[in-house]
């Protein structure tokens, strides 16, 4: 292939940018630019077309989501091919950016250098197939323009136009089956119309035994997602969590599906690319299981260390000078925030994986809310906060959940009302019963949130701003979402800037009216 496409580099880490460029050139890929500003690269790229844009997605100011799709709109930059750079916690939006912004790929941190250099060269020939296809496309209303006007020899021009529409044809065929993902096409009742070898493969079954079949009766809807059906948007779709059985060796292949909708002046169809992504699965498999296997290991050790630090606090080993109890005491808050973090990070992992088990019992969740607001007393005292509880018509309302789960979400929405609500914070918690369902809030006069922050407060890692960072692990909404998900319940916020937040999460069917037998 052609090593002489421009590539442009965006990192606000010049250490990155210059690593990445020495790989490039060590690849024969010479011709690169390097920022370290994406506006420095936008002023760039507004007078100088390039082949690909590779952009960190972590970058001050602007984001390499923005910085991508206002490249994006630049003249000098629509065939041009975009790669994003992301680390493990931003998975979703980079997901989100190949939908919304319609990015060629995204790279997850610490990349491997094959890999990154394989796919930045198909972004390179992609590029270059794109400018192939519009030149074709130019050509090809010369051509046209060209007949009308020698229309007194058109059966000369006829048959040199039709030998190179055949070249054309020849040419895309060529493309369509022998691309490596399968490509399908399918009519407005799913019915599949068209579809090329690498598809073929993937059901282990010929062509005439699938055309014809419903293209989502045959693939098989591994989280019974609901999607938008493709006939009713302009735009692409993308689709993860899919899998098909082959039929000849009843494998089951995990596949992303990419769904665009064509249209010509008789109808319109869809056509469907299936990626097998098995290795990235197995990939992730992995990740996972190394994760949860550091983090469970961690815990001994950490125990151990906390435990000894309490035997010199309390005088077992002897007396203490009040400076080496200070610093002991320190050293202890600190094992004990680490293994917060670590149960946390074990915990997201058995939810993910669906290593979960609730244990439901039957309790009074009144009492309950009562011992979590007890058991954080000294931390409203320490912060000058009141909390005030209200219970629905009677002080008894049992329901039948996870104790120790709900727990851990009450706690959690109580300490953030306290951490991240400011001094002096005015608390409220409520129980409310509706029919058979518990509808529970924490409401806080504090900072509030903004709008653009509320989307992103449930996922992983978030930290409840844009605006500044704080030194909370950014798990524990994350995870009180997915116990709450898990009672088949939901979990939501209300608020507004400077006014406070209003936490609300509901348990479905969880009241039950009989008494607790003690």
């Amino acid at each position: 292939m052609d090593n002489s496409g421009k590539i442009v580099l965006v990192d606000d880490e010049a250490m990155v940018t210059k690593t990445l460029a020495t790989l490039l050139k060590l690849e024969g890929l010479k011709n690169t630019v390097s920022f370290n500003s994406p506006y420095e690269a936008l002023e760039y790229l507004e007078n100088n077309e390039c082949d690909l844009v590779i952009s960190d997605f972590i970058m001050p100011k602007m984001d390499g989501i923005e910085f991508l799709s206002k490249a994006k709109d630049l003249p000098t930059q629509q065939d041009t091919t975009q790669i994003l750079l992301t680390g493990y916690a931003d998975k979703e939006n980079a997901i989100k950016a190949i939908n919304e912004v319609g990015i060629f790929k995204y790279i997850e941190k610490p990349w491997n250098n094959n890999d990154l250099i394989i796919n930045i060269k198909n972004a390179l020939e992609r590029t270059s197939l794109k400018r192939q296809l519009k030149e074709t496309i130019v050509r090809l209303k010369i051509a046209n323009e060209e007949l009308e006007e020698y229309s007194r020899n058109l059966e000369a021009l006829v048959e040199k136009r039709t030998k190179e529409l055949y070249e054309s044809r020849e040419k895309l065929k060529a493309i369509f089956e022998n691309c490596a993902d399968g490509i399908i096409t399918f009519s407005r009742d799913y019915s599949i119309t068209s579809l090329n070898n690498a598809a073929s493969n993937l059901f282990g079954l010929d062509e005439k035994n699938l055309i014809g079949k419903n293209f989502f009766e045959i693939v098989i809807n591994e989280k019974n997602q609901k999607f938008q059906n493709p006939f009713s948007v302009d735009s692409a779709i993308f689709l993860r969590d899919f899998s098909l059985v082959n039929y000849n060796t009843n494998d089951k292949t995990p596949i992303e599906i990419s769904l665009a909708k064509v249209e010509n002046e008789k109808n319109s169809f869809i056509v469907a690319v299936l990626r097998d992504v098995s290795y990235q699965k197995e990939n992730e498999r992995l990740r996972d299981d190394f994760i949860a296997t550091l983090t469970h290991d961690l815990r001994t050790p950490l125990l151990a260390a906390i435990s000894g630090l309490e035997f010199i606090l309390n005088g077992t080993l002897g007396d203490i000078s009040d400076k080496q109890k200070e610093l002991i005491w320190a050293m202890k808050k600190s094992n004990e925030d680490m293994l917060g973090l670590t149960n946390a990070l074990l915990e997201v992992y058995r939810y993910e994986a669906g290593k979960i088990y609730l244990c439901k019992t039957k309790f009074c969740i009144n009492t309950l809310i009562k011992e979590c607001i007890s058991e954080l007393e000294t931390l409203f005292q320490q912060n000058n906060s009141d909390v005030k509880f209200d219970y629905d018509k009677c002080e008894e309302l049992l329901i039948n959940a996870d104790k120790q789960e709900i727990k851990r979400v009450l706690l959690n929405l109580l300490g953030n009302a306290i951490k991240h609500g400011g001094e002096n914070v005015s608390v409220r918690v409520t129980t409310r019963q509706e029919k058979k369902d518990l509808i529970v809030s924490v409401e806080d006069n504090g900072f509030g949130l903004a709008q653009e922050d509320i989307e992103k407060l449930f996922k992983r890692f978030s930290q409840g701003t844009t605006k500044k960072r704080s030194c909370s692990t950014g798990l524990g909404l994350y995870l009180s979402r997915q116990i709450i998900e898990a009672h088949r319940g939901k979990i939501w916020v209300e608020s507004e800037l400077n006014k406070g937040s209003k936490f609300i999460f509901k348990l479905e069917n969880a009241i039950n009216e009989s008494k607790v037998l003690l």
